[in-house]
């Protein structure tokens, strides 16, 4: 923890997340991302109550960490990588950040970026609100996406998903004026309640038409997607503008 950061007070969070995390062994590949490539590539989170928490001081600022003013693309749960990776080597101009906890999928998409010599990718290890509410500076980010999160499909765990009441006011912080929320699921229910949640948010409008968003062109088929498709389960996209603050 930095000097000039106090001591997170010992408790425990009070909200649940939208995440278990897994414990896994990593290969050596991915070891070695760690100690080779994460002093470039990740950027290191000063901690609140938990491994994965925000301490409510810590700042990233895009132009410090980029050293250069470009849009600012976050996709929350980036998963093993594929998308952003892809993204950020396709729009060199712009400047993408990958929010996850699965140290795995960290590592991976620390190996692809370099190898694919994408040098505006930054990833950060932390639980995504606390990225949009306080990590990040508000009105910072030009785009954000939230591809495929965690359905929590049973009943009694919705209230774990990360698209719920008052998401809105999360992401349209972090977001510009104008700045777009990208969505993706392959499970209806949570499609729905996606866009139920989304069209009662202030803080947004619609940036599509009709029931669904056509699918974002900009997001790469990977293999988690196509293993919805081939289970049966129909891909919903989501786009919402971000409106004018007051």
């Amino acid at each position: 923890m930095p000097e000039d950061l106090p001591e997170p007070a010992p408790t425990f969070r009070t909200k649940p997340v939208s995440f278990v995390r897994r414990s896994g062994r990593m290969s050596e590949a991915q070891e070695r991302a760690w100690s080779e490539l994460a002093p470039f590539y990740l950027f290191d989170v000063p901690r609140d109550v938990a491994s994965t928490s925000v301490h409510a001081d810590a700042r990233l600022v895009p132009a410090d960490v980029y050293r250069r003013e470009a849009p600012l693309t976050v996709e929350i749960g980036s998963g093993q990588g594929h998308a952003i990776v892809a993204a950020a080597t396709a729009h060199p101009e712009r400047d993408f950040l990958a929010v996850e906890v699965f140290r795995a999928g960290l590592a991976r998409t620390m190996l692809d970026a370099d190898r694919a010599g994408a040098r505006n990718l930054r990833l950060v290890e932390a639980n995504a609100p606390e990225v949009l509410e306080t990590l990040l500076p508000e009105a910072s980010a030009d785009e954000v996406w939230v591809f495929f999160p965690d359905p929590w499909h049973k009943s009694r765990h919705n209230k774990r998903r990360l698209v719920k009441e008052g998401f809105g006011a999360i992401a349209g912080r972090a977001l510009r004026d104008g700045g777009v929320l990208r969505l993706a699921t392959d499970w209806e229910d949570y499609a729905l309640q996606m866009r139920e949640v989304l069209d009662a948010e202030p803080e947004f409008e619609r940036a599509f038409d009709g029931d669904w968003a056509p699918r974002f062109d900009g997001r790469v088929m990977t293999a988690f997607e196509r293993k919805g498709l081939n289970k049966g389960r129909e891909i919903r996209d989501l786009a919402y503008r971000r409106v004018a603050r007051v």
